[in-house]
Protein backbone atom coordinates (compact mmCIF):
# COMPACT_ATOMS: atom_id res chain seq x y z
CA UNK A 1 0.00 0.00 0.00
CA UNK A 2 1.40 3.38 -1.00
CA UNK A 3 2.22 5.58 1.97
CA UNK A 4 0.66 9.04 1.63
CA UNK A 5 2.73 11.77 3.26
CA UNK A 6 1.37 14.98 4.76
CA UNK A 7 4.93 16.31 4.93
CA UNK A 8 5.45 16.31 1.17
CA UNK A 9 4.54 19.24 -1.05
CA UNK A 10 3.45 17.36 -4.16
CA UNK A 11 3.88 19.00 -7.52
CA UNK A 12 0.46 17.72 -8.54
CA UNK A 13 -2.38 15.85 -6.88
CA UNK A 14 -5.03 14.27 -9.09
CA UNK A 15 -8.46 13.38 -7.72
CA UNK A 16 -9.95 10.53 -9.72
CA UNK A 17 -8.50 7.47 -11.43
CA UNK A 18 -10.57 7.29 -14.60
CA UNK A 19 -9.23 7.88 -18.14
CA UNK A 20 -8.89 11.66 -17.58
CA UNK A 21 -7.06 11.33 -14.26
CA UNK A 22 -4.76 8.55 -15.43
CA UNK A 23 -3.86 10.44 -18.61
CA UNK A 24 -3.17 13.61 -16.62
CA UNK A 25 -0.96 11.52 -14.34
CA UNK A 26 0.87 10.07 -17.32
CA UNK A 27 1.73 13.56 -18.57
CA UNK A 28 2.70 15.08 -15.24
CA UNK A 29 4.74 12.07 -14.13
CA UNK A 30 6.49 11.91 -17.49
CA UNK A 31 7.36 15.58 -17.02
CA UNK A 32 9.15 14.56 -13.79
CA UNK A 33 6.53 16.15 -11.54
CA UNK A 34 5.98 14.42 -8.20
CA UNK A 35 2.39 13.35 -8.78
CA UNK A 36 -0.07 11.58 -6.50
CA UNK A 37 -3.37 10.23 -7.84
CA UNK A 38 -6.20 9.61 -5.37
CA UNK A 39 -9.02 7.20 -6.22
CA UNK A 40 -11.72 6.27 -3.70
CA UNK A 41 -13.19 3.43 -5.74
CA UNK A 42 -12.16 1.41 -8.78
CA UNK A 43 -9.28 2.49 -10.99
CA UNK A 44 -10.73 3.25 -14.40
CA UNK A 45 -13.99 4.69 -13.10
CA UNK A 46 -17.07 4.03 -15.21
CA UNK A 47 -15.01 2.61 -18.05
CA UNK A 48 -13.69 -0.17 -15.79
CA UNK A 49 -17.18 -1.64 -15.50
CA UNK A 50 -17.92 -1.42 -19.22
CA UNK A 51 -17.85 -4.80 -20.92
CA UNK A 52 -16.56 -3.74 -24.33
CA UNK A 53 -15.15 -0.41 -25.54
CA UNK A 54 -15.45 -0.24 -29.32
CA UNK A 55 -14.89 3.46 -30.05
CA UNK A 56 -11.46 4.10 -28.52
CA UNK A 57 -8.81 4.48 -31.26
CA UNK A 58 -6.17 1.80 -31.62
CA UNK A 59 -8.33 -1.22 -30.80
CA UNK A 60 -10.13 -2.25 -34.01
CA UNK A 61 -11.70 -5.30 -32.38
CA UNK A 62 -12.60 -3.40 -29.22
CA UNK A 63 -11.18 -3.90 -25.74
CA UNK A 64 -12.72 -4.60 -22.35
CA UNK A 65 -13.02 -1.53 -20.14
CA UNK A 66 -11.19 -3.32 -17.35
CA UNK A 67 -8.21 -4.12 -19.59
CA UNK A 68 -8.07 -0.60 -21.01
CA UNK A 69 -8.10 0.87 -17.49
CA UNK A 70 -5.27 -1.44 -16.43
CA UNK A 71 -3.17 -0.39 -19.41
CA UNK A 72 -3.74 3.29 -18.65
CA UNK A 73 -2.58 2.73 -15.06
CA UNK A 74 0.46 0.63 -15.97
CA UNK A 75 1.64 3.16 -18.53
CA UNK A 76 1.34 6.09 -16.11
CA UNK A 77 3.04 4.16 -13.27
CA UNK A 78 5.91 3.32 -15.60
CA UNK A 79 6.78 7.03 -15.55
CA UNK A 80 6.48 7.31 -11.77
CA UNK A 81 2.81 8.12 -11.07
CA UNK A 82 1.89 7.28 -7.47
CA UNK A 83 -1.62 5.86 -6.99
CA UNK A 84 -3.36 5.68 -3.60
CA UNK A 85 -6.82 4.66 -2.44
CA UNK A 86 -8.30 7.66 -0.67
CA UNK A 87 -11.35 9.93 -0.77
CA UNK A 88 -11.12 13.71 -0.96
CA UNK A 89 -13.77 15.56 1.05
CA UNK A 90 -12.74 19.20 0.57
CA UNK A 91 -10.18 21.35 -1.21
CA UNK A 92 -8.95 24.84 -0.37
CA UNK A 93 -6.21 27.27 -1.39
CA UNK A 94 -3.84 29.08 0.93
CA UNK A 95 -1.06 31.15 -0.57
CA UNK A 96 0.38 29.23 -3.48
CA UNK A 97 -0.53 25.81 -2.11
CA UNK A 98 -3.67 23.72 -2.62
CA UNK A 99 -4.85 21.66 0.34
CA UNK A 100 -6.74 18.40 -0.14
CA UNK A 101 -8.68 17.12 2.87
CA UNK A 102 -9.20 13.35 3.01
CA UNK A 103 -11.99 11.28 4.57
CA UNK A 104 -9.53 9.90 7.15
CA UNK A 105 -8.76 13.42 8.41
CA UNK A 106 -5.39 13.82 6.77
CA UNK A 107 -4.57 16.93 4.73
CA UNK A 108 -2.29 16.83 1.69
CA UNK A 109 -0.51 19.76 0.02
CA UNK A 110 0.24 20.37 -3.64
CA UNK A 111 1.39 23.06 -6.03
CA UNK A 112 -1.37 22.10 -8.46
CA UNK A 113 -4.54 20.03 -8.39
CA UNK A 114 -6.36 18.27 -11.21
CA UNK A 115 -9.95 17.24 -10.47
CA UNK A 116 -10.99 14.26 -12.56
CA UNK A 117 -13.54 12.85 -10.14
CA UNK A 118 -15.89 11.60 -12.84
CA UNK A 119 -19.55 10.82 -12.36
CA UNK A 120 -21.90 8.33 -10.74
CA UNK A 121 -24.97 6.52 -12.10
CA UNK A 122 -28.17 8.53 -11.81
CA UNK A 123 -30.95 6.86 -9.83
CA UNK A 124 -34.54 6.38 -10.91
CA UNK A 125 -35.83 7.64 -7.58
CA UNK A 126 -38.71 5.18 -7.36
CA UNK A 127 -39.94 3.05 -4.43
CA UNK A 128 -37.95 -0.15 -4.06
CA UNK A 129 -34.81 1.08 -5.81
CA UNK A 130 -32.76 1.51 -2.63
CA UNK A 131 -34.42 -1.37 -0.82
CA UNK A 132 -33.42 -3.90 -3.47
CA UNK A 133 -29.93 -2.59 -4.22
CA UNK A 134 -27.71 -5.67 -4.63
CA UNK A 135 -30.83 -7.79 -4.28
CA UNK A 136 -31.92 -7.47 -7.88
CA UNK A 137 -31.18 -3.79 -8.55
CA UNK A 138 -27.83 -2.99 -10.13
CA UNK A 139 -26.03 -0.23 -12.03
CA UNK A 140 -23.31 -2.50 -13.45
CA UNK A 141 -24.06 -5.29 -15.91
CA UNK A 142 -20.44 -6.45 -16.02
CA UNK A 143 -20.39 -6.75 -12.23
CA UNK A 144 -23.71 -8.49 -11.68
CA UNK A 145 -24.97 -9.92 -14.97
CA UNK A 146 -23.87 -13.49 -14.25
CA UNK A 147 -26.05 -13.54 -11.12
CA UNK A 148 -29.14 -13.62 -13.34
CA UNK A 149 -28.24 -16.55 -15.58
CA UNK A 150 -31.42 -17.95 -17.09
CA UNK A 151 -33.63 -15.33 -15.42
CA UNK A 152 -35.73 -12.45 -16.83
CA UNK A 153 -33.94 -9.08 -16.72
CA UNK A 154 -35.05 -5.47 -17.23
CA UNK A 155 -32.76 -2.70 -18.43
CA UNK A 156 -33.95 0.87 -17.89
CA UNK A 157 -32.74 3.54 -20.32
CA UNK A 158 -32.39 4.33 -23.99
CA UNK A 159 -28.89 5.68 -24.55
CA UNK A 160 -25.59 4.08 -25.53
CA UNK A 161 -24.92 2.65 -22.06
CA UNK A 162 -28.36 1.09 -21.74
CA UNK A 163 -28.21 -0.56 -25.16
CA UNK A 164 -24.64 -1.78 -24.71
CA UNK A 165 -25.45 -3.30 -21.34
CA UNK A 166 -28.68 -4.84 -22.63
CA UNK A 167 -26.70 -6.57 -25.36
CA UNK A 168 -24.17 -7.80 -22.81
CA UNK A 169 -26.93 -9.12 -20.54
CA UNK A 170 -28.33 -11.33 -23.30
CA UNK A 171 -25.45 -13.66 -22.43
CA UNK A 172 -27.21 -14.42 -19.17
CA UNK A 173 -30.88 -13.47 -19.12
CA UNK A 174 -33.66 -15.68 -20.45
CA UNK A 175 -35.09 -12.43 -21.81
CA UNK A 176 -33.93 -8.82 -21.56
CA UNK A 177 -36.64 -6.14 -21.48
CA UNK A 178 -35.32 -2.76 -22.59
CA UNK A 179 -37.63 -0.14 -21.06
CA UNK A 180 -37.47 3.44 -22.31
CA UNK A 181 -39.68 6.44 -21.57
CA UNK A 182 -39.65 7.61 -25.19
CA UNK A 183 -40.86 5.90 -28.36
CA UNK A 184 -37.36 5.72 -29.83
CA UNK A 185 -33.94 4.87 -28.44
CA UNK A 186 -31.31 7.61 -28.23
CA UNK A 187 -28.36 5.25 -28.76
CA UNK A 188 -26.09 5.28 -31.78
CA UNK A 189 -27.67 3.70 -34.86
CA UNK A 190 -25.35 0.70 -34.98
CA UNK A 191 -26.24 -0.13 -31.37
CA UNK A 192 -29.94 0.18 -32.13
CA UNK A 193 -29.53 -2.20 -35.05
CA UNK A 194 -27.87 -4.75 -32.78
CA UNK A 195 -30.64 -4.40 -30.21
CA UNK A 196 -33.50 -4.82 -32.66
CA UNK A 197 -31.85 -7.79 -34.35
CA UNK A 198 -31.29 -9.66 -31.08
CA UNK A 199 -34.20 -12.05 -30.38
CA UNK A 200 -33.53 -12.00 -26.63
CA UNK A 201 -34.20 -8.26 -26.29
CA UNK A 202 -37.80 -7.05 -26.02
CA UNK A 203 -38.14 -3.29 -26.42
CA UNK A 204 -40.83 -1.62 -24.29
CA UNK A 205 -41.17 2.03 -25.42
CA UNK A 206 -43.13 4.94 -23.91
CA UNK A 207 -42.88 3.36 -20.48
CA UNK A 208 -41.58 4.37 -17.07
CA UNK A 209 -40.99 2.37 -13.91
CA UNK A 210 -43.32 3.37 -11.08
CA UNK A 211 -42.10 0.89 -8.48
CA UNK A 212 -39.72 -2.04 -7.98
CA UNK A 213 -41.42 -4.78 -5.97
CA UNK A 214 -40.54 -8.02 -4.23
CA UNK A 215 -40.03 -9.69 -0.88
CA UNK A 216 -36.40 -10.61 -0.21
CA UNK A 217 -35.39 -9.93 -3.81
CA UNK A 218 -36.83 -8.19 -6.87
CA UNK A 219 -39.85 -10.00 -8.28
CA UNK A 220 -41.62 -7.52 -10.53
CA UNK A 221 -41.87 -3.95 -11.82
CA UNK A 222 -44.90 -1.69 -11.84
CA UNK A 223 -44.87 0.08 -15.20
CA UNK A 224 -46.82 3.02 -16.58
CA UNK A 225 -47.32 3.84 -20.25
CA UNK A 226 -46.47 7.53 -20.77
CA UNK A 227 -49.04 7.94 -23.55
CA UNK A 228 -52.06 5.93 -22.42
CA UNK A 229 -51.45 6.08 -18.67
CA UNK A 230 -52.05 2.33 -18.49
CA UNK A 231 -50.41 0.60 -15.49
CA UNK A 232 -49.06 -2.94 -15.83
CA UNK A 233 -46.79 -5.44 -14.08
CA UNK A 234 -43.69 -7.10 -15.47
CA UNK A 235 -42.10 -10.09 -13.77
CA UNK A 236 -38.30 -9.79 -13.65
CA UNK A 237 -35.59 -10.78 -11.20
CA UNK A 238 -32.90 -8.34 -12.25
CA UNK A 239 -33.18 -4.57 -12.86
CA UNK A 240 -30.24 -2.72 -14.41
CA UNK A 241 -30.53 1.07 -14.43
CA UNK A 242 -28.69 3.18 -17.03
CA UNK A 243 -30.39 6.58 -17.25
CA UNK A 244 -27.36 8.83 -17.21
CA UNK A 245 -24.73 10.09 -14.82
CA UNK A 246 -24.33 12.76 -12.16
CA UNK A 247 -21.00 14.52 -11.52
CA UNK A 248 -19.07 13.46 -8.46
CA UNK A 249 -18.50 17.03 -7.31
CA UNK A 250 -20.39 17.35 -4.04
CA UNK A 251 -17.14 17.84 -2.12
CA UNK A 252 -16.35 20.90 -4.27
CA UNK A 253 -19.52 22.95 -3.81
CA UNK A 254 -17.82 25.41 -1.45
CA UNK A 255 -14.55 25.57 -3.39
CA UNK A 256 -15.14 25.78 -7.15
CA UNK A 257 -17.72 27.34 -9.44
CA UNK A 258 -20.16 24.68 -10.64
CA UNK A 259 -22.93 24.89 -13.22
CA UNK A 260 -26.61 24.31 -12.41
CA UNK A 261 -26.17 20.55 -12.72
CA UNK A 262 -23.10 20.42 -10.51
CA UNK A 263 -20.45 20.14 -13.21
CA UNK A 264 -17.19 22.09 -12.80
CA UNK A 265 -16.95 25.25 -14.91
CA UNK A 266 -13.60 25.69 -16.69
CA UNK A 267 -12.10 27.82 -19.42
CA UNK A 268 -10.62 26.46 -22.67
CA UNK A 269 -7.39 25.60 -20.83
CA UNK A 270 -9.38 23.61 -18.24
CA UNK A 271 -8.62 26.13 -15.50
CA UNK A 272 -11.26 26.28 -12.76
CA UNK A 273 -12.29 29.27 -10.64
CA UNK A 274 -9.45 28.48 -8.21
CA UNK A 275 -5.94 29.31 -9.39
CA UNK A 276 -3.74 26.26 -9.82
CA UNK A 277 -6.73 23.91 -9.95
CA UNK A 278 -7.78 22.26 -13.21
CA UNK A 279 -10.62 19.90 -14.13
CA UNK A 280 -10.92 17.20 -16.78
CA UNK A 281 -13.29 14.43 -17.86
CA UNK A 282 -16.87 13.64 -16.91
CA UNK A 283 -16.95 16.01 -13.92
CA UNK A 284 -16.38 19.04 -16.16
CA UNK A 285 -19.14 21.23 -17.61
CA UNK A 286 -19.49 20.43 -21.30
CA UNK A 287 -18.28 16.86 -20.90
CA UNK A 288 -19.29 14.41 -23.65
CA UNK A 289 -18.92 11.26 -21.59
CA UNK A 290 -16.54 9.73 -24.14
CA UNK A 291 -13.26 8.02 -23.23
CA UNK A 292 -11.33 9.65 -26.10
CA UNK A 293 -12.42 13.12 -24.96
CA UNK A 294 -11.58 12.39 -21.31
CA UNK A 295 -8.12 11.26 -22.35
CA UNK A 296 -7.65 14.44 -24.39
CA UNK A 297 -8.75 16.62 -21.49
CA UNK A 298 -6.46 14.75 -19.12
CA UNK A 299 -3.59 15.52 -21.48
CA UNK A 300 -4.48 19.24 -21.56
CA UNK A 301 -4.85 19.43 -17.77
CA UNK A 302 -1.50 17.73 -17.24
CA UNK A 303 0.26 20.10 -19.62
CA UNK A 304 -1.42 23.13 -18.05
CA UNK A 305 -0.43 21.99 -14.55
CA UNK A 306 3.19 21.70 -15.67
CA UNK A 307 3.07 25.17 -17.22
CA UNK A 308 1.48 26.65 -14.06
CA UNK A 309 4.33 25.30 -11.92
CA UNK A 310 6.93 26.68 -14.32
CA UNK A 311 5.32 30.13 -14.15
CA UNK A 312 4.64 30.27 -10.41
CA UNK A 313 7.24 28.23 -8.53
Amino acid sequence: MLEISEDVLYDCIIIGGGPAGLTAGLYTARAKLNTLLLEKGTIGGQIAITDLVENYPGFPEGISGKELSLRFKQQAERFGLKVAKAEATKIEKSGKEVFVHLRNGRVLRAKTLIVASGSNPRKLGVPGEDKFLNRGVSYCATCDGALFDGLPIAVIGGGDSATQEALFLTRFGSVVYLIHRRDQLRAQKHLQEKVFSNPKIKFIPNTVVEEICGNEFVEKLILKNTKSGEVSELEVEGVFIFIGLEPNTGFLKDSLKLDEKGYIITDESLRTSLEGVFAAGDCRSGSTGQVAVAVGEGCIAGIQAEKYIEDNF
